[in-house]
């Protein structure tokens, strides 16, 4: 599998909802990032979106299953748009992979639109790959985004 492939694996496994295998696409010492400002350095000198350890994507994963997640239901029908995917190095035996990511989520009868860049750093695994890090810079970050209950 390419590193190509494997983002567009990611992006259906998260748009038809299989949540747990999306979860097992990451390794155990994986981070997952939303920073809140452009060119963000450091998830710790200032307040991300979204800063998760593997643990607390496995949080994620089963808050969206719950039943009583009122916040998440009915669970939003996405589509995510992965482009523009381009090798930007390698370090450390992790291959580092630009892309673009278009994302429409729908409920509650309200369509939204996300942009972003978007920067993983994979782990060669067999024939596929693992996510060790996920980077997802909103093109809009800093503005208002009416709490996001959806996994980018």
């Amino acid at each position: 599998m390419t590193p190509e492939q494997f983002l567009y694996h990611e992006a259906r496994l998260l748009d038809t909802q299989r949540y747990e295998e999306w979860l097992a696409l990451f390794t155990d010492d994986a981070t997952y990032w939303v920073p809140l400002e452009q060119g963000q350095k450091d998830p710790y000198e200032t307040s991300s979106i979204i800063h998760d350890d593997r643990t607390l994507l496995e949080l994620r994963v089963k808050q969206i299953r719950h039943p009583r997640a009122h916040a998440r239901l009915p669970l939003a029908r996405t589509v995510h748009q992965v482009g523009n995917v381009v090798p930007l190095g390698e370090a450390n035996g992790e291959l580092r992979i630009g892309s673009t990511l278009t994302l429409v989520e729908f409920r509650n009868e309200k369509q939204r639109l996300y942009g972003a860049l978007v920067e993983h750093r994979l782990r060669k695994s067999g024939d596929t790959f693992r996510i060790a890090h996920k980077r997802i810079d909103l093109i809009n970050s800093e503005g208002e985004l009416d709490g996001i209950a959806i996994l980018l």
